[in-house]
């Protein structure tokens, strides 16, 4: 492969690179963002080997330590019940980053399959389809997701009884996972519109291309046109616009778990240890500062990754 020199004497390549080889130069060319997917990584390895990292189990307490502050055995302190911060807090970053994550992988799912049909098939199909997305739009999606938890929390409570039936193993595999069952169907079934329409937006302008066009002149059935011409093409800008949106799951988690419709006891949760803590901040005030800590670090590490991606992929930066 021919080289050539620079005036500082390096030796580069005459090979192009390709576009995602210039997006990930880009990427690691910002700091915030590298920054940002360290934090994100030493708080997801952290979350997976909880077990092996936490000095202390989730419900391991001593009576004698209600409301201890920070010691050598406890370096953050503990809670009201003398249970360890610091273990609660890598335990609940399960919890935060199982929400953010599958939350977006669901949200993405819907939104994506559900603005590719609207936006290639058009006609009837996309206007009866965005109506629907537009009554969905109208109601506040925070209150929607509170309307579905209370639904889910109340109506699915049966568990192992006779009759059970479908509300009972629904109850059950809640429960088998903590709560964070109705947690992942609530914000799925809001948080798609929005891609949705992103996806609709961009299907509509991809298949008018010549390319398309040219598959349809040939015959190819619509089935092969929609999942290899138009697809790929609305793939990146979907996946990066939904990874922007992860810490907002992570805070609608947060914040359902704080108002007690979140994941179950003793199961701990960033939102749950808040809740648990503001009664006492005045006098312990270390209850509240490191949920508080680890929720705003785990979403601005989030906003500076998310905002590098965008970046990165801009097509203005080439």
């Amino acid at each position: 492969m021919a080289r050539r020199k620079t005036q500082s004497g390096e030796r580069t390549s005459d090979k192009p690179r390709s576009l995602g080889r210039d997006a990930m130069h880009r990427l690691l060319k910002n700091r915030a963002a590298v920054a940002g997917g360290a934090i994100i990584l030493v708080i997801f390895l952290a979350a997976v080997f909880a077990d092996f990292v936490a000095p202390y189990g989730i419900t391991e307490g001593d009576i004698r330590n209600n409301y201890a502050g920070p010691s050598a055995a406890h370096p953050f302190g503990c809670d009201f019940m003398g249970r360890d911060m610091l273990s609660r807090l890598i335990f609940g970053a399960r919890i935060s980053l199982a929400a953010g994550l599958i939350g977006a992988l669901t949200a993405f799912v819907l939104g994506v399959t559900f603005g590719l049909i609207s936006g290639f098939f058009g006609g009837k199909t996309d206007n009866i389809m965005m109506r629907f997305v537009d009554i969905m739009y109208s109601f506040p999606t925070l209150l929607l997701i509170i309307l579905l938890m209370v639904f889910f929390k109340s109506s699915f409570s049966v568990s192992g009884v006779a009759g059970g039936g479908f509300r009972g193993a629904l109850s059950d595999i809640d429960r088998a996972m903590g709560g964070m069952f109705f947690i992942f169907l609530g914000i799925g079934l809001t948080s798609w519109l929005g891609m949705a329409r992103l996806v609709r937006g961009m299907v509509l302008s991809v298949r008018g291309k010549d390319y398309v066009e040219a598959a349809r002149a040939v015959g190819t059935p619509r089935s092969q046109i929609l999942l290899r011409h138009v697809l790929p093409n609305v793939l990146g800008p979907a996946i990066v616009a939904q990874a922007l949106q992860i810490p907002g799951f992570i805070l609608y988690e947060a914040f359902l778990s704080f108002i007690g419709l979140g994941v179950n006891p003793p199961t701990p949760s960033w939102g749950m240890m808040l809740s648990e803590g503001y009664v006492a901040m005045r006098s312990h005030f270390h209850l509240v500062l490191w949920p508080a800590l680890a929720i705003s670090i785990t979403l601005f590490a989030f906003n500076f990754l998310g905002d590098g991606v965008r970046d990165a992929f801009d097509p203005r930066q080439t």
